[in-house]
């Protein structure tokens, strides 16, 4: 099969030929027919993940059709349309055991603690806990991009932060994961600033019902927006300065929730404990979504309610993949919405 191959961090990656995977005994093989190219996928290929072993593939949001099942499967066969999150939970520890597969003790992550979806095929362990069927309402393209960002904001904001109707919400950041929360929080019946340096993303953010901060001054403008300071803020892209800015935020009793990743230099920030004490403000953090709070989001998708669609901006080959990858490091790279890989686009 055809794959994208990561042979050293930091390094633009090759598109070659690879050998197909073999079917996991608990697993599946899934033709890949899209995948979504996600900033976690750039920490990766830049080694900011101590699980990745080179040489590899990465990718971890995808949806496409099972073609081989191991004999341990029972709930998939072949010719099904599946998508699966990020987290491959086992289903027997602690964790799981409450519900929460997306902190597994024993998770595997495609794309990260094995080979991914940047490929024809991607073959998925542990296929009767974490697959997921794709609705027939759901177009493929779509599905790709709800294993990592859109159900990570999903969750993130109706899950974590418990959005409710009303309350003012502030995104910063608006790639993949934080427009689809700027979607599912004005869904909710929020009210949603969203920052982002990028007139193109925050234009998006706007045509989802935000209301776009300026960048240049985006603390001054929160204070005057919010009379007190939100009651949500999200951090959906991952730095220090949006970690400080959304604490300095929050109104007393406020809630952050930390979406995106804090990697390189960003890696242990400070924290204002201080104000966190004294306001009594919540940190949360978020980290996808279990496959078992997978139909709730798929309902409100199929019916309409949420239309992820709407955030599709690029539809790429595997050979334009690797040079993009590289790329989702520079300033605007991923401003507008998301991108898919197809692999039968070259």
């Amino acid at each position: 099969m055809r794959a994208v191959l990561v042979e050293a961090f930091g390094v633009p990656p090759r598109l070659t030929d690879v050998q197909d995977p073999p079917c996991p005994p608990d697993g599946v093989v899934v033709s890949v027919d899209a995948t979504g190219l996600c900033r976690s996928d750039w920490h990766g290929w830049l080694g900011h993940d101590p699980d990745i072993a080179l040489p590899h593939v990465p990718g971890h949001e995808l949806a496409g059709t099972v073609v081989a099942t191991g004999a341990g499967v029972t709930r998939w066969q072949v010719g099904d349309r599946v998508t699966t999150p990020f987290v491959l939970a086992c289903g027997r520890c602690r964790a799981c055991a409450r519900g929460d597969g997306q902190v597994c003790e024993s998770q595997l992550q495609p794309g990260f603690t094995q080979w991914g979806s940047f490929a024809e095929l991607v073959a998925l362990p542990r296929a009767d806990v974490n697959l997921v069927r794709v609705p027939d309402e759901v177009p493929t393209e779509v599905a790709a991009g709800l294993g990592c960002r859109f159900a990570t904001a999903y969750r993130a904001v109706a899950h974590v932060a418990r959005v409710r109707p009303g309350e003012i919400v502030v995104v910063h950041g608006c790639g993949g994961v934080g427009l689809s929360a700027v979607m599912v929080a004005v869904a909710l019946g929020a009210r949603v600033l969203a920052i982002d340096p990028d007139p193109a993303s925050a234009a998006v953010a706007e045509r989802l019902g935000a209301t776009p901060v300026p960048a240049d001054r985006p603390d001054d403008a929160v204070a005057d927006l919010t009379d007190g300071g939100p009651d949500v803020t999200i951090d959906a892209f991952g730095s220090r300065a949006n970690l400080a800015a959304s604490v300095a935020a929050l109104r007393p009793g406020g809630r952050h929730v930390q979406v995106g990743l804090l990697g390189g230099d960003d890696a242990l920030p400070r924290v204002d404990m201080g104000r966190v004490l004294g306001q009594e403000l919540q940190l949360l953090g978020s980290h996808g979504m279990p496959a078992s709070a997978y139909p709730e989001m798929l309902a409100r998708v199929a019916d309409g309610t949420l239309d992820p669609g709407r955030l599709l901006r690029d539809r790429i080959g595997l050979a334009e993949a690797a040079k993009r990858l590289a790329a989702l490091g520079r300033p605007g790279a991923g401003a507008g919405g998301m991108t898919v890989i197809r692999p039968d686009l070259g």
